[in-house]
């Protein structure tokens, strides 16, 4: 399958970083699919309706952007009647999320809303919870687990983590910085995609999946109403699983200002300058998060190399020339370590 629409410029910054991560991890869609029949007509249809090659999917460095990914886990919940697919022993019904949100437009602040939240899913749930505990100036929300769930336990951790962060954002209509993220497993394989999942101090094999939050800031008062919700349904889960930080980390912030200059070749030295900071203490602050300069440049490069193979049909020379490739053996190369498939191939599989 090969969609392609109009021609847009590659430093289109509305169209390629509609967010901070471009692309996700293949991994995240298999686990998502682990426990439906492959050879199932709706499963094929699913896949086919996210525009996601079935091919592609037997690739383990493959990528598919947050979009696809966002419509594939759209398909499946309808098709189930299930917002949680297969994640529990009791399904979600279609509509949980959307009354989820009801009962917590009408709190007054963010803290009442979140104890709605705990409620919500203590009535729905038997398997899984949340527990809200206020530690002096930090509040943690836990994932609190009753029964193993029924699907990958990474992926259900990280989806529901990720579900509360975002509807609590979302409901301030700010993104609440994340002093802390801990989890009750061992780092997986994609834990480099937590800088941009989780943007905060990550801690894995932990006693229980926690983050933890500034008290202050469920002292905000709700600021969206019913008119916005339709919307921020509609685009779920895309816009809580990897949106747009208002409060970006340095990670964030290096990614962003190389955006539109890929095609100059940008270096440390220029985006240290750029950026107000010695290259000493850039490389330092990158570490800290987990990252390097190079990582984060070759993933921003990736991502939007596989946003024009998959959105148009610019030559491969032409779209490696704009990401700063000069010599488009080299782009090939840089591109199959990134994805392990060369640019011609990942283009046909989709």
């Amino acid at each position: 399958m090969h969609f392609m629409p109009k021609f847009h410029p590659i430093n289109d910054r509305n169209d390629f970083m509609s967010s901070l991560s471009a692309t996700v991890p293949m991994t995240l869609v298999t686990e998502l699919l682990s426990d439906l029949d492959p050879q199932a007509t709706w499963v094929k249809n699913a896949i086919a309706a996210a525009e996601i090659a079935p091919e592609l999917l037997q690739e383990t460095s493959g990528r598919v952007t947050v979009e696809q990914f966002s419509k594939l886990y759209r398909q499946i919940a309808m098709v189930l009647d299930d917002e949680t697919p297969h994640f529990f022993s009791r399904p979600l019904r279609n509509g949980t999320l959307k009354f989820l949100c009801l009962s917590m437009l009408g709190a007054p602040n963010l803290n009442i809303a979140l104890h709605r939240l705990v409620g919500y899913f203590r009535l729905l749930l038997d398997d899984m919870g949340f527990e809200v505990t206020r530690e002096g100036p930090l509040t943690r929300i836990a994932l609190i687990e009753h029964a193993p769930p029924q699907g990958a336990r990474v992926l259900v951790h990280e989806i529901m983590l990720k579900l509360v962060h975002g509807v609590a954002s979302w409901l301030i209509e700010r993104r609440i910085a994340l002093v802390q993220v801990d989890f009750a497993f061992a780092a997986p394989a994609r834990a480099s995609e937590y800088v941009y999942l989780f943007a905060g101090p990550v801690h894995f094999d932990k006693a229980q999946t926690a983050l933890y939050v500034e008290s202050s800031d469920l002292a905000a008062p709700i600021r969206q109403d019913m008119s916005a919700l339709s919307a921020f349904l509609r685009r779920a889960p895309a816009d809580w699983l990897y949106g747009v930080f208002s409060e970006k980390i340095l990670t964030h912030r290096v990614r962003d200002h190389l955006a539109s200059r890929l095609g100059s070749t940008p270096t440390v030295a220029s985006t240290a300058r750029a950026l107000n900071l010695s290259v000493r203490t850039l490389s330092r602050r990158l570490a800290d998060e987990g990252s390097t300069f190079q990582t984060v440049k070759d993933e921003l490069r990736r991502d939007m190399a596989i946003l024009q193979l998959l959105k148009t049909d610019q030559p491969i020379a032409a779209i490696g020339a704009a990401l700063g490739f000069d010599d488009p053996s080299v782009f090939n190369r840089a591109f199959k370590t990134w994805t392990g498939s060369a640019p011609g191939n990942y283009r046909q599989l989709n």
